[in-house]
């Protein structure tokens, strides 16, 4: 949970709420409740932000408070393919204290999904857990590769569902082939494998099964920030609603959470995603539907 300065072809922003937290928080919101949050802020994290995550409900006791310090901050250009972007500031602030604790009441959780911090910290949240949940998912990224790689090979072994884009797979993996990539991953311990490919949409793999889905082709994209964390809480959003981790119903999840990240771009921050409704929701996985819907009486 963070605020971040944003300047993208089509604008810039001053300070705007952000962080990987957020984005899946307010996406998942519109499948699930409650959601259980553990993250750090400071005292400059709008209260009236807060609020509006509650009426959401959205949980706040694994949420540490520091009153008299500031929350992350990080700042970013976005370059004009709009997939690639330069860091110009990342204060860490009171995310260099983060020690996350797992509240009594939220022991029993059957979905969990860890966000892309150090691999010890996800392994930290992993110990605590009382009970083992049904499904556990983690994000990861390049950056924990370089310096922390056996950390990240510990944490993969005790999860289910690891979620990375294309060039994490590879670098993780040493194979540029995703379909090797995925084999290479799922034996180091998940049993599912996510791959996001931005604009060319995500792939899903279990054992021997692969499952392809496309992005929306969307007219503007004003700000991709966020995406794959909406991506995630849409998929965990669904998955904890239905209460189904097959493989055809996580088939689902990825159309849903592909779904929720293409509303999440089309305005600057999570403010698209708070706005959408639920029949814009059912909407556009229709257009997901008709974007692949084919005839084979022909052939």
């Amino acid at each position: 949970m963070a605020f971040d300065a944003i300047e993208t072809p089509f604008g810039k922003t001053d300070k705007i709420i952000g962080g990987s937290a957020t984005y899946a928080a307010w996406s998942a919101s519109h499948f699930t409740k409650p959601i259980q949050q553990i993250s750090i802020i400071g005292g400059d994290f709008p209260k009236e932000e807060i609020k509006a995550l509650e009426d959401r409900g959205v949980q706040f006791e694994g949420v540490d408070v520091i009153e008299d310090e500031k929350s992350f901050f990080w700042s970013g250009k976005y370059h004009e393919d709009m997939n690639t972007r330069d860091t110009l500031v990342t204060d860490l602030n009171v995310l260099e204290k983060f020690d996350p604790q797992v509240p009594a009441s939220y022991q029993g959780s059957k979905y969990v999904m860890l966000g892309n911090l150090a691999p010890n910290v996800q392994l930290q949240v992993i110990e605590q857990l009382t009970e083992k949940p049904e499904l556990i998912v983690l994000d990861t990224m390049n950056f924990w590769m370089d310096i922390a790689m056996d950390g990240l090979k510990d944490v993969l072994k005790k999860v289910d569902l690891l979620m990375v884009n294309d060039s994490e797979a590879r670098q993780l993996s040493g194979e540029y082939s995703l379909v090797k990539a995925a084999a290479k991953i799922k034996a180091m311990g998940p049993k599912y494998l996510i791959i996001k490919k931005g604009e060319h949409g995500a792939l899903l793999f279990h054992d021997e099964k692969m499952f392809f889905a496309p992005a929306l082709p969307l007219a503007d994209v004003f700000d991709p920030t966020g995406a794959g964390d909406t991506f995630a809480g849409g998929f965990m959003g669904h998955i904890a609603k239905t209460g189904d981790i097959s493989f055809e119903n996580m088939k689902l999840a990825v159309i849903i959470g592909s779904a929720m990240a293409s509303f999440v771009v089309e305005k600057f921050g999570v403010e698209r995603v708070r706005e959408v409704s639920q029949s814009d929701i059912e909407g556009r996985i229709q257009q997901f539907v008709e974007l692949v819907n084919f005839d084979t009486q022909n052939i």
